[in-house]
């Protein structure tokens, strides 16, 4: 207990002595919000198409976006990234910020320092291991002799000083300016023997490196939430409060959530391990076709890869028991609509595929937003366009949103249920396959992401002479139908 208390005085001495010379001015009054956050793939960070993403980068904007509704002049945000998550409650005592949003856990220590907003997410706090480990602990005092670090200044940090008080054999490192995603890196290596996360990010991380293994849960689950100045703006806080109520009423947070971690847990180590070899051995023969069919089509060469593996596994003369074919896996009725000859041509399917997926993309209603677009784009490739628009009407019928990817996920697999195919128009088919199709592709493509080059976008193409045009009636849809 002193020990923290200690703790408590440093941080609070150091935020006092190290106040910025010009006070930041209130959010209401400069129309801009100063968020402190770090990178992690929890938090805030560069995608693979060189954009900003991250569920705390998310969320900040579209609070801005709330304040600006009732405000002349928009709310812009400001994001002051630091090296770690030890520094991000150190610069907002030091009045260098409006908000602390970075996956923050809600904890005693903390609690002295920073007022906490309303929780919007609980994590559970998992040992983790190699899974060719001699011997797996299944409790904290079975890992005397092994090596165990955890991030400075972090939740985990914390929670193991107040385990110590009850065990004090315990031993661990903290490690400075160092993200809890690189310590699992480390165990995936063999470099060090164990670390504590979060779960949701060990589900991400293990799709990278699956010989990652949870041994066991550490403590109880812990919320998240962001941190403000105890003496801030409390009417920021208030806004704040109000906007996190919202999203979780409204279903915004609910697709947040499935945008970032709806996948994560889709695939199995088997599943990452063939995935990770064939990336090796096959894929690099096909590469360069797939970057000329996204030249074509403007879709990420990634997300091309990645479907055709989870169509063909990149076996060229794949063939299923009713003939579909090749690389990415085109019926016949499809193989003639997109000029195809021969459909175990890699060069021909891989076009073809990239064609007919940008085709699915321009006849999905404008107003569906990136990224639910393409992963409904994805479940109609799979289920059928048909298919794809009466899930969205019983996502309808069922005051869901028909234009999220998490709510007609929900609704896809009811269609091979008599109660819900009877009453629409395409009736049976097997949507749960489409949503196991879609998620695993983008387990895949976050995976192609981190180990493959960067997509550098090309110049916008001209108008393609190569779609035939897309007649819905083909598909006995009529558009007045649709959601």
């Amino acid at each position: 207990m002193s020990r923290l208390l200690i703790i408590v005085l440093l941080t609070t001495l150091l935020a006092a002595c190290s106040r910025p010379s010009k006070p930041l001015p209130p959010a209401r009054q400069s129309h801009q919000i100063v968020v402190v956050t770090y990178n992690s793939p929890t938090t805030y960070y560069v995608n693979g198409n060189s954009d900003f993403a991250g569920i705390e980068y998310d969320l900040a904007k579209l609070f801005a976006a709330e304040l600006s509704k009732n405000s002349d002049t928009p709310f812009k945000v400001k994001f002051l990234v630091v090296n770690s998550v030890g520094e991000v409650i150190p610069t907002l005592l030091k009045g260098r910020a409006h908000i602390a949003a970075a996956g923050l856990e809600i904890t005693r220590l903390r609690s002295h320092l920073v007022r906490f907003g309303p929780s919007y997410q609980q994590v559970q706090p998992q040992l983790v291991t190699h899974k060719n480990i001699a011997d797996e602990p299944h409790n904290l005092s079975e890992i005397n002799g092994m090596s165990l670090q955890v991030p400075s200044g972090s939740g985990v940090a914390e929670q193991l000083a107040d385990i110590s008080v009850d065990m004090p054999s315990l031993q661990w490192r903290e490690a400075p300016q160092t993200g809890s995603d690189e310590l699992l890196e480390k165990v995936a290596e063999g470099t060090l023997d164990t670390t504590i996360a979060d779960s949701h990010l060990v589900a991400m991380v293990q799709n990278y490196y699956p010989d990652l293994q949870p041994a066991f849960n550490v403590g109880a689950p812990r919320n998240l939430a962001w941190g403000f100045p105890k003496d801030g703006d409390h009417w920021l806080y208030q806004q704040a409060d109000a906007f996190f109520d919202r999203i979780q009423k409204d279903g915004t947070w609910r697709n947040l959530q499935d945008r970032y971690y709806g996948h994560s847990t889709r695939l199995n180590s088997m599943d990452v391990n063939g995935f990770l070899q064939r990336m090796e051995t096959t894929l690099p023969q096909y590469i360069k076709l797939m970057k000329e069919a996204e030249a074509s089509t403007n879709i990420d060469w990634r997300l091309l890869a990645a479907l055709s593996y989870q169509e063909s596994h990149w076996d060229t003369f794949n063939t299923s028991p009713t003939n579909v074919r090749g690389l990415m896996m085109l019926t016949e009725d499809t193989a003639d609509r997109m000029g195809v000859t021969n459909r175990l041509d890699p060069k021909q399917s891989i076009m073809a595929g990239g064609r007919y997926l940008s085709l699915l993309k321009d006849v999905i209603p404008g107003r569906i937003a990136e990224p639910d677009r393409t992963w409904m784009a994805l479940a109609a490739y799979n289920v059928g366009l048909a298919h794809l628009e009466d899930a969205r009407i019983l996502a309808q019928k069922m005051k869901l949103n028909p234009d999220a990817w998490a709510d007609v996920k929900k609704t896809l697999p009811l269609l091979n249920k008599v109660e819900h195919y009877s009453n629409l128009k395409f009736g049976f088919a097997r949507g749960g396959a489409a949503v196991i199709f879609v998620d695993s592709i983008r387990t895949y493509q976050k995976i192609l992401e981190k180990y493959q080059e960067k997509r550098v976008p090309p110049p916008p193409p001209p108008s393609p002479t190569w779609l035939p045009k897309f007649n819905l009636a083909w598909l006995g849809i009529q558009t007045s139908e649709t959601p």
